[in-house]
C-alpha cells in the first residue's frame, strides 16, 4: 500500500516539538546504566541523564532504582550535550517537584518507608525524592537509641515533621509513627472492654483523686477515690499503693477513658461473700452441737471466725 502523510503524522509531530531548558518533561526508560540513563521523549531526540545529574542521595544506584519501560520526569539542562541528545536531570527535576510531594506527605500525614544512610550529631540523614531529610535523634523512635550508627542502612516507618523549601529544611519523625500505631492499639484494645467488665491489673500511679490502673497493652483505667472501696477513703494512699494487683467493675469507656470501680465490685460480691461467712458459722456451730459441749458460750463459738 502506498504511504501517505498520515501515516508520518506522529514521526512529523515529534520532529516538530521543540523543548526548552527549564521543562520538565516525561520520558520513558530505554536505557540504564549506572554512569547515563536514557529517555525515549516521544521526539526527534532522546535525552540522556548523566551520573551527576541523577540523584543528590550519595547511594544512589540508576541500576536498582530504574527498570525498562518506567515513566519518569526529567528537566531540560541542555538543548544539545553535544552529541544530538537533550541532557536532562533527575535532581533538579526532584528537586523542582519533590517539595510539592512532601509539602502533601505532610499535610496528609503520610507514613513511608525511608533508609537511613549515616549517623550525625544528633540524629541521622536519610533522602526522600532525593532530598536530605534530617531525623532527630529524639524523633528516632519512642524509646532512647544509644547507637545511632546502628541504624545505618536500615530502613524506618517515618512522616513528615517539617518542609520548608526555603530553607531546604526537611525534617522527618519515626516517633511520631510509632506513638500513632500506639494509639491505634489503645483504642483497639478499649473496643473489646465493655462497661460491666470485671477487669484485672496493677496499680501504675497514685493521684490525690484516684489511682491509675495498667490493664496491659498500653491501657490504663482511672478508680477514682470514691469507688476504691465501700468505706470512707480519706487518702488513696491509705488504701492502695503502686504495684498492688487490684480487681476492678469496668463503670464506662467514655471517650477512649477507663473508669473503673472496685466499689462495685465489692457491693457485687458482697452477698455471695456474706453467704459463704453464714455457711461456715453454721458448720461452727453444727460440729460443736455434734460433740455434745452444748454448755459451749456463743462467745465461744464465734471466736475466730472472721465477719
Amino acid at each position: 500500500m502506498a504511504e501517505t502523510m498520515k501515516d508520518y503524522e506522529h514521526e512529523l509531530a515529534a520532529s516538530l516539538h521543540q523543548f526548552e531548558e527549564g521543562d520538565i518533561v516525561l520520558g520513558t526508560v530505554i536505557g540504564i546504566g549506572d554512569d547515563a540513563v536514557t529517555l525515549d521523549l516521544d521526539s526527534y531526540a532522546p535525552g540522556i541523564v548523566r551520573g551527576e545529574d541523577m540523584s543528590n542521595d550519595p547511594g544512589f544506584s540508576a541500576v536498582d532504582h530504574f527498570r525498562y519501560g518506567q515513566k519518569v520526569r526529567a528537566k531540560v539542562i541542555k538543548l544539545d550535550d553535544g552529541m544530538g541528545n537533550l541532557a536532562l536531570s533527575f535532581k533538579e527535576a526532584e528537586n523542582e517537584l519533590s517539595w510539592g510531594h512532601l509539602a502533601d506527605r505532610k499535610e496528609k500525614h503520610e507514613i513511608f518507608s525511608v533508609k537511613v544512610r549515616e549517623a550525625v550529631r544528633g540524629g541521622v540523614v536519610a533522602y526522600v525524592e532525593g532530598i536530605r531529610g534530617f531525623i532527630p535523634a529524639s524523633q528516632i523512635s519512642t524509646s532512647y537509641v544509644e547507637n545511632l550508627q546502628s541504624l545505618v542502612g536500615k530502613d524506618l516507618a517515618v512522616v513528615v515533621s517539617e518542609v520548608d523549601e526555603k530553607k531546604h529544611r526537611l525534617v522527618l519523625s519515626g516517633r511520631a509513627v510509632e506513638q500513632e500505631r500506639e494509639r491505634e492499639r489503645r483504642e483497639k484494645r478499649v473496643e473489646t472492654i465493655l462497661p460491666g467488665d470485671i477487669v484485672s491489673g496493677k496499680v501504675e500511679s497514685i493521684m490525690s483523686y484516684g489511682a491509675f490502673i495498667d490493664l496491659g497493652e498500653g491501657v490504663s483505667g482511672l478508680v477514682h477515690i470514691s469507688q476504691i472501696s465501700r468505706n470512707r477513703v480519706k487518702s488513696v494512699e491509705d488504701v492502695l499503693h503502686v504495684g498492688d494487683e487490684v480487681r476492678a467493675k469496668v463503670q464506662n469507656t467514655k471517650d477512649g477513658k477507663v473508669s473503673l470501680s472496685i466499689r462495685a465490685l465489692e457491693e457485687d460480691e458482697a452477698p455471695a461473700k456474706e453467704a459463704e461467712e453464714q455457711r461456715m458459722l453454721s458448720k461452727e456451730i453444727e460440729k460443736y452441737s455434734d460433740k455434745g459441749e452444748a454448755s459451749t458460750s456463743l462467745g465461744d463459738l464465734l471466736k475466730g471466725i472472721k465477719l
